[in-house]
């Protein structure tokens, strides 16, 4: 695969003077750490771009660690998925894959080792409780009355939670740092929680599990991570994640972190992803409405395109909105370099050639005249309408000399796509567009939900179109362009017999005219 040119950003440059100093001795390992609870998005493509990208360019490795630390939400369904879109966007992990899951044991004991060291303890007090013993942003929190256990009986505690004495949620494992702490994170966050689940690699080996903040930064160091790249919410974690390093005396990653990406007239929590899918408001993960990388690549978008759309919006420390016509733009130029060209008419008009067998068309008027593409000029002599005045048929004319070339002199002013009738395919389109009507929905108005944004016209079913009859050969997700209508690519779903075009984007930027 081509590797396209990168523009220098500033993790970039991190890397590059991080390897010139040796640090590291030399090394370059980066990591991707999905968790395999949902399907990966488009803000996930430009954090896959961005760490196997340095890697590559640089001539260092990139892990693929899936964060499998809550069975409750898991499934092995979210890991292969994430490992196709991987691949598909054109990386490869190699021998580099990885799962926080085998290091649990490693994990229990770096927690008994905090314990033995006066460093976490075992809280019996509830989650809300915690919630409100924690403080505010202004107002320190209060410590609880189990901090002060001791070394021994906080060592029996977690011993009998992880041998599945308690139930869930009766016993956390905190870590004893400081509830006055400037930064909330540090206020004796939980370590470790009980959860009698069936977990997909471990199975019911146990019953607690590592929290996200405490697993993550530990695994890095397992790993040997030199460059831990993330993106700007947990710049607030990393002195927790260095936190708990320093005490374990373990290696150091660097963690480094960048502005995500917010895309336009769509939403990127996974959360409200999932409650998209759960409640059926879209189709499912892969609906072509979706950012999801399988919803855009069911809808024609080319992996390489959304590869030149992550270096084009770059790498920065600012939040800020990208409208999604600049993804849409990198969509078409590469398509307009790389899709067949195709006929199909979306909204048919019968044409009756009446000295001639039947052809079809879109747009001609009495007494006037157009070519129809690559055949002859047809004029309209007559045309028929239904019950409300729609226009059904036209009765046409050819002129046999025209066939080709027209002769000196005889001019028309349109060119109109046609198929035949007798020999046309019969196809169903189907019209996307964006899937809310605000550039960022649930934060438009307060106290409107993002469901309640959503555009009602988001998807058009048109059943019967009719392509020219070399489509039927059509490959799955391979984009074409159908002339003077946009890129389309045939869809592996129909609840008809006809074959099922899903719209990829149109030939232009029409969304940013009709704003």
């Amino acid at each position: 695969m081509s590797t396209e040119p990168q523009t220098k950003d500033f993790i970039r440059n991190i890397v590059a003077e991080d390897l010139k100093n040796n640090k590291n001795d030399g090394r370059l390992v980066t990591r991707f750490p999905p968790e395999p609870n949902g399907y990966l998005h488009i803000g996930h493509a430009k954090s896959i771009c961005l760490n196997f990208g340095v890697a590559r360019e640089q001539g260092g490795v990139c892990h693929l660690r899936f964060d499998d630390t809550n069975p409750v939400k898991e499934e092995t369904e979210f890991i292969d998925a994430i490992k196709t879109d991987v691949s598909w966007l054109g990386f490869d992990w190699g021998e580099n894959e990885y799962y926080t899951s085998s290091y649990f044991e490693q994990l229990y004991q770096f927690a008994t080792q905090l314990i033995r060291a006066g460093k976490a303890y075992v809280e019996d007090l509830s989650g809300e409780e915690m919630r409100q013993m924690r403080g505010t942003l202004t107002q320190a929190g209060t410590n609880s009355p189990c901090r002060e256990r001791s070394i021994e009986d906080n060592l029996d505690l977690f011993e009998r939670m992880r041998n599945g004495e308690f139930g869930n949620g009766e016993k956390v494992l905190r870590a004893k740092i400081d509830m006055a702490a400037p930064n909330m994170n540090l206020r004796d966050p939980a370590m470790y929680r009980i959860l009698h689940a069936h977990h997909h690699r471990t199975g019911n080996e146990w019953c607690i599990y590592p929290m996200y903040d405490f697993a993550h930064g530990q695994s890095d160091s397992i790993e040997q991570i030199t460059h831990s790249i993330c993106t700007l919410e947990f710049a607030d974690h990393r002195p927790l994640y260095d936190w708990f390093i320093e005490q374990l005396g373990i290696f150091a990653p660097r963690q480094y972190e960048f502005a995500r990406l917010n895309l336009g007239y769509t939403v990127m929590s996974k959360r409200k992803l999932q409650q998209l899918v759960a409640q059926n408001h879209v189709s499912g993960w892969d609906d072509p409405r979706m950012p999801t990388l399988v919803g855009m690549r069911r809808r024609g978008f080319p992996a390489r395109a959304i590869r030149t759309f992550c270096e084009r919006i770059g790498v920065g420390k600012s939040d800020s909105w990208i409208d999604m016509s600049v993804l849409e733009d990198c969509v078409r130029e590469q398509l307009n370099e790389t899709a067949p060209r195709a006929m199909c008419v979306i909204d048919p008009i019968k044409v009756v050639i009446t000295d001639y067998p039947p052809k079809k068309f879109f747009r001609l008027g009495p007494g006037r005249e157009v070519r129809l593409r690559n055949s002859y000029i047809i004029k309209c002599n007559d045309f028929i309408c239904d019950e409300h005045g729609k226009i059904t048929e036209l009765h046409c004319t050819h002129d046999a000399a025209t066939l080709g070339a027209a002769p000196e002199g005889r001019k028309v002013k349109g060119i109109i796509h046609w198929v035949s009738q007798a020999h046309a395919l019969k196809v169903e389109v189907r019209q996307y567009d964006r899937l809310f009507n605000v550039e960022s929905p649930g934060a438009s108005k307060e106290g409107v939900d993002f469901i309640d944004e959503m555009n009602p016209d988001s998807k058009e079913i048109i059943p019967c179109c009719y392509a020219e009859p070399s489509l039927a050969n059509a490959e799955i997700g391979v984009p074409y362009q159908f002339e003077r209508l946009g890129y389309f690519c045939a869809d592996n779903e129909s609840k008809s017999d006809a074959l099922v075009f899903n719209r990829t984007v149109t030939l232009r930027d029409s969304w940013q005219k009709a704003k």
